[in-house]
């Protein structure tokens, strides 16, 4: 694993872009401050007008990205049992295109050795997105993935390639006056 974290490391560095496993299903992923690698995963997945998830590997980070983090985001954080995306108003210190129309960015404290020491070394967060063209499903393991996105990405990851995937994460969105919005369960 550490060596597909330092060949990983090396390529979201020089701006590429990564097909990885995640705590939930095969993603693609690259800084999340840099918007031409974002841009790269944009024009792969043939996608307009949506945002993407960020990882994070440390709660504490969450204030690095988000204007305002309320409090229950991090009870939220903390009693999630399963992977949880938390939607929050005026994210900052990010691509713009990572961002939502509104401003908003969804993010998830990762729960997976890889990614985890990923952005650990990296001290920077990665967007994750499904690692598919922008309106067919997701891939649910690294066989689901197609030979267009695995050859469009400038590295792939070889870890847990056998490893059936999870579901998608849960996403909820937190507004004004501490108002949660459940977006997908």
């Amino acid at each position: 694993m550490q060596k597909e974290i330092e060949k990983s490391l090396e390529v979201i560095k020089a701006g590429g872009t990564l097909l990885y496993p995640t705590d939930t299903i095969w993603g693609l992923g690259c800084d999340a401050t840099n918007p031409d690698a974002v841009e790269k995963i944009i024009q792969l997945k043939k996608r307009s007008g949506k945002s993407f998830i960020v990882l994070l590997d440390n709660i504490n980070d969450l204030f690095k990205y988000v204007k305002d983090v309320p409090e229950v985001a991090y009870e939220l954080i903390e009693v999630s049992d399963k992977p949880l995306t938390i939607v929050f108003d005026g994210g900052k210190n990010l691509a713009p295109n990572v961002l939502n129309e509104d401003g908003s960015v969804g993010i998830r404290i990762v729960k997976h050795p890889f990614c985890e020491q990923l952005i650990r070394k990296f001290r920077k967060p990665i967007v994750s997105t499904s690692a598919n063209i922008s309106g067919e499903p997701s891939a649910m393991s690294f066989d689901e993935v197609s030979d267009e996105i695995k050859s469009g990405v400038d590295y792939v990851v070889d870890f847990e390639r056998s490893k059936k995937s999870h579901a998608a994460s849960s996403i909820i969105k937190l507004g004004s006056g501490g108002l949660i919005k459940i977006l997908r369960k």
